[in-house]
């Protein structure tokens, strides 16, 4: 191991201590690796985000986290444009709703526990690949570890100084909230909203919370040249919010998945010799309602196994991360590209649909359970849509 006068080496190094982040550190130091976890901020810190958790967290968690749950939802408003809302709740959990600051510091502090050594308030200013580890430094300091996982979100450093040529897209969000105390929840205790029709390519959503409503409009494929006129157009039309004043939306990039063939290999790869990206900096996102969270908190996960299994057996490569995420995560997010084309395509025509198919939106919800996947759902979709096509096809050029 290359080593410099008087610096520390770790056996890992994490970058960022988010949920990608620091859901490594406390694997990795669990299993009894020496990990140092670096923070920009001091947790627990505000985050913008609009803290929608899939469901089917409950399979990779363990329960500890629901102590800071807001919100359970068991079903969402849909709505275009602001009208024709449709309800369809469920007798299960679909999602719970998570302030960041809280759900962040849990898992920071579980990590913390665990063994981790956690640095906040200090930024990484530079990173180098050294020939078998990296080498950091920070605005306090210089380390070196045996691999570094890049957790630090959407305009990674590490991906930017150590991943020279990947792919970026970000797209636009923006986001408030509205403290609303004990009033009545709006759309309803337990129901999400969200608007399908409210910008080109994207959607609008809001999201209750214990005692504020998160709203926000984001859009996937990047078209969108005015959020802020898209943003208050949408607060406007929503008369659910009319007894509420708005606070100013503050912005922040979504690295949403895009697809990829072999060519783009090295351009979207998630490691690169000592290195590994995870959660918002790899652009785990998905491409439909842009969830990351849950893809956070897995590919962490998925990137700790692979350091463990190198550490038992050198024969492994931190290669075997990138597999696994392309078999769990990519090739998932490969067909939620493909409905999010068909949303985002014909919005007014999937909505005004969604009363004759809702045993469609009730597979979806399964998807976001974990008991479907979203090759499962398109399946299901296709065979189910396939009987009444030609009629569809029919409406659907009145709808475009």
């Amino acid at each position: 191991m290359s080593t410099l006068p008087n610096v520390r080496v770790y056996d890992a190094l994490v970058v960022g201590m988010g949920p990608a982040g620091a859901t490594a550190a406390y694997q990795l130091s669990q299993a009894g690796l020496s990990v140092l976890g670096l923070d920009k901020a001091t947790h627990p810190r505000y985050k913008v985000c609009g803290g929608g958790l899939s469901a089917r967290i409950d399979g990779i968690l363990d329960d500890d986290y629901k102590s800071v749950i807001e919100q359970t939802i068991f079903g969402i408003q849909f709505s275009f444009r602001g009208a024709d809302p449709f309800f369809l709740d469920s007798s299960s959990p679909i999602a719970y709703m998570v302030m960041r600051d809280r759900f962040d510091h849990l898992l920071v502090e579980k990590a913390r526990r665990a063994g981790t050594e956690v640095h906040e308030d200090e930024l990484v200013t530079s990173c180098r690949q050294l020939p078998d580890g990296i080498d950091v430094t920070t605005d306090r300091g210089r380390y070196v570890a045996k691999v570094l996982i890049g957790a630090d979100g959407a305009n990674s450093v590490v991906a930017q100084q150590l991943f020279p040529g990947r792919r970026s897209r970000r797209m636009a969000a923006l986001e408030s909230e509205v403290p609303i105390g004990t009033a009545p929840q709006f759309p309803g205790t337990g129901r999400a909203l969200i608007d399908i029709g409210a910008t080109p390519a994207g959607y609008a959503w809001i999201f209750p919370k214990q005692e504020r409503l998160s709203i926000g409009v984001g859009d996937l494929r990047g078209g969108l040249a005015s959020p802020k006129k898209v943003f208050d157009r949408f607060v406007q039309h929503e008369q659910g919010l009319a007894a509420w004043k708005v606070p100013h939306p503050t912005g922040h990039p979504l690295p949403v998945f895009s697809a990829y063939g072999e060519a783009d290999r090295e351009s979207v790869g998630l490691v690169r010799g000592r290195a590994l990206l995870v959660g918002d900096a790899g652009h785990l996102v998905d491409p439909l309602f842009g969830e990351g969270i849950y893809y956070a908190v897995r590919s962490g996960q998925l990137a700790a196994e692979s350091i463990l299994n190198q550490v038992k057996d050198p024969r492994c490569s931190l290669a075997e991360y990138e597999d696994a995420v392309r078999r769990e995560i990519y090739e998932e997010f490969l067909v939620a590209a493909r409905v999010a084309s068909v949303v985002y395509s014909y919005p007014r025509f999937c909505h005004h649909h969604l009363p004759r198919y809702q045993h469609i939106v009730m597979l979806y919800y399964d998807v976001l359970r974990g008991r479907e996947t979203y090759r499962t759902f398109y399946a299901k979709a296709k065979s189910l849509i396939k009987l009444s096509l030609k009629d569809l096809l029919l409406e659907a050029v009145s709808f475009r």
